[in-house]
């Protein structure tokens, strides 16, 4: 299998550009490309597949096992020509000192050559012995090649070729030189959302051209195994790897094996979603209903309502203005509609938000005000046990692992708030509790896996097909 993993001596080094680059220029001479990203990042799987056309995947060991891990990756890569993975900070980082969760761990366990990026910003000599240190730190770690990014100019260029071909044996596949095209705009959580920017994709064509000019894309295929570019392939615009959203049609049914018409918030403010989850979701007999929380009047006929994660701040005035979205919202919930909301969806439920001096009412099902500050309040790997009063539970008893990243926090809170989650890493909303609940709803700022047995998704497809069922009956008797 065509295959290759992107990662870098350290964080910030131009891995996503890369591979954003690699996954367009290589779609573009009609490669079938599957991107793969490291760890539980939402934003670069979004420009993955703004890039490449197919769905990114996230592959993490602390939500996944390991057969869990091989079983997306072999799944998804089968129906395409080359696969990239992109790391997350640098290739021998992770939480474990012995590197059990790092990008070298990962790389050895699907058995990929590695490409490393490196920031070339004010190194020459000093490349080669970064290069050797990390080829001799984990001899079973294959260095295939580098990607010298950031470079300052031809001269620059020539020396770090000549050092790197004089002390090492890695190829120099490509130098990147510094140019303001590359750039993608950055904000307090990182990149810009690629479903948020609205000059995406001319941003992918440019970085696309610029990284098919200046890397070797038939070297580069040579550390792959794959075909060069001389013997294109011909694309198809029905990718069996494609799965792209259901239509709406169908009627709200609510036998156990029946198709259910599920909401979900996919919009400029919301689209946090691992790619596996809504492929579970979709296997799984449900109608996925796109929801635009800033245009759409009134919540759809559905069974349920997922409302992830996103950047509501950034839309105060919008969501603040669909004031007959909120209400229905609110109804559906005082009514038991099944609804799972996490981190920005947690904002919009909440009372209001307040950003840089701006406030606007929410949907007020939480009784506490989401307050943005400059600093993070949860960041990074997180925990929890779930309580008796989740209406999801899945493992009474058993730590679930988690992740968050949020600037806000609630404050003004009433007491007496019920929670289904228990924190033992992490912060959530008070640094003891999360996930607040209220009937059918769960809103949490901690997010988690919806797939596997640990998910979110089973718990909250029983809750939505008896909440089918009721509605059902419900019109019968009328």
């Amino acid at each position: 299998m065509a295959n290759l993993y992107i990662a870098a001596a350290h964080k910030s080094s131009g891995k996503t550009t890369v591979t954003l680059g690699l996954c367009r220029a290589l779609k573009n001479h009609g490669f079938k490309v599957q991107a793969y990203k490291k760890g539980p990042d939402y934003i670069d799987p979004i420009w993955h597949a703004q890039a490449s056309g197919r769905p990114s995947y996230n592959l993490d060991f602390r939500f996944m096992r390991r057969d869990e891990i091989h079983g997306l990756y072999n799944r998804h890569a089968a129906a395409a020509d080359i696969v990239i993975v992109e790391g997350n900070k640098g290739l021998y980082d992770g939480m474990d000192i012995e590197g059990s969760d790092s990008n070298a761990a990962l790389a050895k366990e699907l058995a990929l050559p590695v490409v490393l990026v490196i920031d070339a910003i004010g190194i020459t000599r000093g490349v080669a012995p970064l290069l050797l240190g990390y080829q001799a730190f984990d001899p079973e770690v294959k260095i295939a090649g580098v990607i010298l990014n950031k470079v300052g100019g031809p001269r620059h260029e020539g020396k770090l070729r000549q050092v790197i071909e004089r002390y090492t044996d890695i190829p120099v596949l490509g130098a990147i030189h510094r140019d303001a095209r590359l750039a993608i705009e950055e904000r307090h959580l990182g990149l810009v959302p690629g479903n948020e920017d609205s000059s995406a994709e001319q941003r992918i064509k440019a970085i696309a051209e610029i990284v098919a000019d200046q890397v070797d894309l038939d070297a580069l295929l040579a550390v792959t195994n794959a075909s060069p570019i001389a013997h294109e392939k011909q694309s198809s615009p029905f990718d069996p790897g494609f799965r792209p959203m259901p239509s709406q049609g169908q009627a709200l049914r609510g036998n156990d094996q029946g198709p259910i018409r599920i909401a979900i918030a996919m919009d400029r403010a919301f689209g946090f979603y691992y790619s596996e989850d809504l492929d579970t979701l979709r296997d799984s007999g449900v109608e996925l209903v796109p929801l635009d929380t800033l245009k759409t009047a009134a919540l759809p006929d559905v069974a349920g309502l997922i409302l992830g994660g996103g950047f509501p701040e950034s839309f105060i005035s919008e969501l603040s203005a669909n004031h007959s979205l909120r209400q229905d919202i609110q109804r559906a919930v005082e009514a038991n509609l099944p609804v799972y909301a996490e981190c920005g969806g947690l904002m919009y439920l909440s009372r209001s938000i307040l950003w840089n001096g701006q406030r606007g009412e929410m949907v007020g099902l939480i009784p506490g005000d989401a307050i943005m500050g400059a600093r993070p309040v949860g960041r990074g790997y997180a925990s929890f046990l779930e309580t008796a009063d989740s209406p999801l539970v899945t493992r009474p008893g058993q730590e679930i692992p988690a992740h968050e990243f949020h600037h806000s926090h609630l404050e003004n809170l009433a007491d007496g708030l019920i929670y289904g989650y228990q924190i033992t890493r992490g912060h959530g909303i008070d640094g003891r509790n999360d996930g607040f609940v209220h009937k059918n709803l769960l809103a949490t700022y901690c997010h988690r896996r919806g797939s596997g047995d640990q998910g979110w998704i089973a718990p909250f497809l029983a809750k939505a097909r008896a909440y089918a069922q009721d509605c059902n009956a419900a019109r019968i008797a009328a």
